[in-house]
C-alpha cells in the first residue's frame, strides 16, 4: 500500500510533531494559564492542516479552552469517519517525582523499548498524532482518503468536558459521521492491541466539615473543641469495609450481575499477579483488595471509590493547631449499568448520616457521569471485525477486547448526539504509560504500530462498510 510506504518515509518527521506537543503545558484545570491552551489547539490545527486536511478551524464555545475542528469530505459515496482526541492535559503533578522535565520531551529506554517520557505524551497527544499521521499518510502522497473524515480535537477533556454538551448542541450537524475512533485508551500490554468495549463513569463529591470560625492553639484549647479532621477521617472510614470494597448498601444493591459468559471470559484472560503488581507500582506488603471472579473484572466491571485529595493545614507548615476546617475530594468509578446520579445521591446521603459532634458538613457534587458499554457481537459486528483485522495487521499480534477502569466523559454523549453509530475505541497507553501520574510515557514503537494501524483501518472501511439500513 502506497500510503504504507510514505508513512515509513516520514515517521520521523510525525514523531517530531508529537514532541512539539508535549512541549505545551496546555493543562485544562483552573489556575493553569489558559493561554497555553490556546497555543496548544493553535499547535494542533497546524499539524492537521499539514496533513493535508483542505479545512482546519478553532471553534469556541461558551468559555472552554478552544477545541479543534477539522474535516475531508471528498465522496458522499464513502463512509465519514469521526475521529477525536483531546490536546488538553493533566498538571504534572509532584515534579520531585519525575525522572525527566515533565514538559521537556524525553527518550529513555523503558518497559517494552525506547519511551517518550513527558506530560501528554500519550494521553492524548499521541491521539493527535494517530490522527494526522495516518491522513497525511494518504493525502501527501497524492491519494484520496478512502473515507471522508470528520475529526473533533477537544480542549478540556481532562478537566471534565464541561462544556461538551453546549459544544454538541451547537455543531450537532457538522459531527454526524457513520463511524467513530476514538483515541484515547489503552492496550491490554506493551505490543498487544486492545479495542475497549467497556468504561466506567465517574462521581465526584467534595467534603467540608468546620468545626470553628477560625484556627486556634492546640495546647490552649485543645481537648473540648472537636477536631474536624478526626471528624472527617471517621467518616471516611465508614465508606469501605476490611475488604476495601464500598460500605454503603444502596450502592451495592446497584451493581449488575456478571453473566456466566462474562465470568468465563474473566477467568480466561490473560493475568499475571506479579505483573500486575509491577505495573501498578504496588509495595511488596500490600494486599490485593480483591472483589469478583478476577482483578481485570473488578477494574472494569465493579465500582471502586477512592479518596483523591485530603487537606487540613499544610505539610510544610504544620503548626501546632485545631483546624476551622478538613476537606477530601471523594470519587467513585462507576461501572457500566450503574446510574452516577444515584451513586451520587447514596453517597451523599451517607456522608451526611456520618456526620459527628454537631459539626457543619458541606457536600458539593463536582461530576456526575455513567458508565458506557458496546456490544461488538451486536448489530455492529461487521465494524469491529474491520477494526480487529486492521489491528492486526498494525500490530502483528490478535486484538484483546477489554474494559477500562478509567471514564471518558467525551464517549457517551458523543455515541448519543451520532445516534449509535459504531464507536471504536482504540488506544496508545499500556500498563506501564502512568497517564495522570508522574513519569507519564509513551512506547514509540506502539504509536508507530496505532498509526500503522489506522492507516489499514481506513482503507478497510472505504471498502468494506456497509450502513445499516
Amino acid at each position: 500500500m502506497n500510503a504504507i510506504s510514505h508513512f515509513e518515509k516520514n515517521w520521523e518527521a510525525h514523531l517530531e510533531d508529537l514532541k512539539n506537543l508535549v512541549r505545551i503545558p496546555s493543562v485544562s484545570f483552573p489556575g493553569f494559564p489558559p493561554e497555553e491552551l490556546k497555543r496548544s489547539a493553535a499547535m494542533t490545527a497546524e499539524i492537521l492542516k499539514k496533513s493535508g486536511l483542505p479545512h482546519v478551524e478553532i471553534l469556541e464555545v461558551g468559555n472552554a479552552p478552544p477545541y479543534v475542528y477539522a474535516e475531508s469530505k471528498q465522496d458522499p459515496e464513502r463512509p465519514t469517519v469521526l475521529l477525536y482526541a483531546h490536546h488538553d492535559v493533566q498538571p504534572p503533578g509532584r515534579e520531585e517525582y519525575w525522572k525527566t522535565v515533565p514538559f521537556e520531551p524525553t527518550v529513555k529506554t523503558g518497559p517494552g523499548g525506547d519511551r517518550l517520557y513527558g506530560r501528554g505524551s500519550a494521553d492524548d497527544k499521541a491521539g493527535v498524532i494517530v490522527h494526522s499521521a495516518s491522513i497525511a499518510s494518504f493525502l501527501k502522497n497524492g491519494e484520496d482518503l478512502p473515507v471522508n473524515v470528520k475529526i473533533v480535537i477537544e480542549g478540556e477533556e481532562e478537566a471534565g468536558s464541561d462544556h461538551l454538551p453546549l459544544f454538541l448542541e451547537t455543531y450537532k450537524k457538522k459531527i454526524q459521521a457513520d463511524v467513530m475512533i476514538l483515541t484515547d485508551t489503552t492496550n491490554f500490554d506493551c505490543g498487544v492491541p486492545a479495542l475497549t468495549i467497556a468504561l466506567r463513569g465517574l462521581v465526584i463529591i467534595d467534603v467540608e466539615v468546620r468545626a470553628l470560625t477560625k484556627t486556634v492553639h492546640s495546647g490552649m484549647w485543645g481537648g473540648p473543641i472537636p477536631d474536624p479532621v478526626q471528624a472527617l477521617a471517621k467518616m471516611l472510614a465508614t465508606l469501605s469495609d476490611a475488604q476495601g470494597r464500598i460500605n454503603i448498601p444502596a450502592i451495592r444493591d446497584m451493581i449488575p450481575p456478571l453473566s456466566r459468559e462474562e465470568i468465563a471470559d474473566f477467568e480466561a484472560m490473560p493475568y499475571n499477579e506479579k505483573d500486575f503488581r509491577e505495573q501498578v507500582g504496588l509495595i511488596p506488603s500490600a494486599q490485593l483488595l480483591k472483589e469478583g471472579p478476577s482483578v481485570i473484572a473488578q477494574t472494569w466491571r465493579f465500582p471502586s471509590l477512592t479518596v483523591t485529595a485530603i487537606q487540613a493545614s499544610s505539610r510544610a507548615t504544620p503548626n501546632n493547631i485545631i483546624n476551622d476546617t478538613a476537606w477530601a475530594r471523594v470519587t467513585i468509578r462507576v461501572a457500566p449499568g450503574m446510574s452516577g446520579e444515584k451513586i451520587s445521591q447514596a453517597l451523599q446521603k451517607h456522608l451526611k448520616s456520618q456526620v459527628i459532634w454537631g459539626l457543619e458538613c458541606t457536600l458539593t457534587e463536582n461530576g456526575v457521569g455513567d458508565g458506557w458499554k458496546t456490544d461488538p457481537y451486536g448489530e455492529h459486528k461487521h465494524t469491529f471485525e474491520i477494526a480487529e483485522r486492521a489491528l492486526e495487521k498494525g500490530y502483528g499480534k490478535k486484538v484483546i477486547k477489554i474494559g477500562c477502569g478509567g471514564s471518558i466523559p467525551f464517549v457517551e454523549p458523543f455515541a448519543k448526539a451520532l445516534g449509535g453509530v459504531p464507536t471504536l475505541l482504540i488506544g496508545v497507553e499500556d500498563p506501564y504509560t502512568n497517564a495522570h501520574g508522574e513519569n507519564e510515557s509513551l512506547l514509540i514503537s506502539d504509536l508507530k504500530k496505532a498509526c500503522l494501524s489506522q492507516i489499514y483501518l481506513f482503507d478497510a472501511l472505504g471498502k468494506e462498510f456497509k450502513k445499516l439500513s
